[in-house]
């Protein structure tokens, strides 16, 4: 399926800012948040949940598109139940306009059927004819909660046919973000890449996102990522603006690829925004 859309030669640290994609979570006031602070023309992508299943993805992505945004809906593997769950998935968002998915194994500790990691429903994606324009994987800078880097790295080789991009999971040293972005494309993996990044993040703001998705999702983020939410829970809350700043050479870099930033908001979507705004008007446009 492999089809590689050009990425433009990157122009500094203001067009990265500029071609950004904010990635969401489906709750109650997150439709009236994006209305009011997010451009249309910025893609939004819409995480999923195992607690609550594909169906609150799917109403946001649909309803979104609605509204002219380019949307980008999770369909987490082990929140599919079998061929037929993952065809009436393809043929919703089909319907909706939404030509583009995002295709990760999911975090849920048992599959609720058939497909166990993501490329069984990558491949099986491919079987129906590759009905979306663009699919994309995870790439992990630093390593895994759960799973070993050379399985990661392997996992992404093994996929990579069937996609067309790479989300990178969050990383906060610049150094190993620019060391994986190379040893990526050393692979010769030449999908263009996302580059995650933490939008700026409250401390009581993100008590209050990890209250609202559960405890028991709360407990599995803490558990698997306590580096994060130590960041996260600093005095002040965190700010992406020295990761940028440090890691502008690599991510600007033409051999790397880079096609943008994916701003994880935590639903905190109004201060990123204006953070994002800010930080362009700060490094000029």
């Amino acid at each position: 399926m492999t089809r590689h859309t050009p990425t433009p030669r990157a122009g500094g640290l203001p067009e990265l800012l500029r071609r950004v994609r904010y990635e969401v979570l489906p709750a109650k006031a997150t439709e009236d948040k994006v209305l009011e602070w997010v451009p249309t023309h910025v893609p939004v992508t819409v995480t999923a949940s195992p607690a609550k299943g594909l169906a609150p993805t799917l109403d946001l992505a649909t309803r979104l598109a609605a509204h002219g945004y380019r949307v980008v809906p999770h369909v987490p593997a082990r929140l599919l139940v079998d061929d037929v769950h993952l065809k009436e998935v393809v043929d919703r968002l089909l319907a909706a306009g939404i030509d583009d998915v995002f295709v990760p194994a999911g975090d849920a500790d048992l599959p609720a059927g058939a497909y166990d990691a993501a490329l069984p429903v990558l491949r099986r994606l491919s079987e129906l004819g590759s009905p979306f324009a663009d699919v994309g994987i995870t790439g992990y800078p630093e390593s895994h909660p759960i799973v070993d880097d050379d399985v990661t790295v392997q996992a992404m080789w093994d996929k990579h046919p069937y996609a067309t991009y790479i989300v990178s999971n969050l990383c906060f040293d610049p150094h190993v973000l620019g060391a994986w972005l190379g040893r990526v494309r050393r692979r010769h993996i030449t999908l263009r890449v996302h580059v995650g990044v933490a939008g700026p993040v409250e401390r009581a703001k993100l008590l209050s996102m990890a209250t609202k998705i559960g405890v028991g999702e709360s407990a599995r983020f803490l558990t698997r990522h306590p580096a994060w939410f130590l960041r996260f829970a600093a005095p002040g809350g965190y700010s992406p603006d020295r990761l940028l700043r440090r890691s502008a050479g690599a991510l600007t870099a033409p051999a790397a690829s880079v096609a943008g930033l994916h701003l994880f908001t935590f639903n905190q979507i109004a201060e990123t925004e204006r953070w994002r705004r800010q930080m362009l008007e700060r490094v000029g446009t």
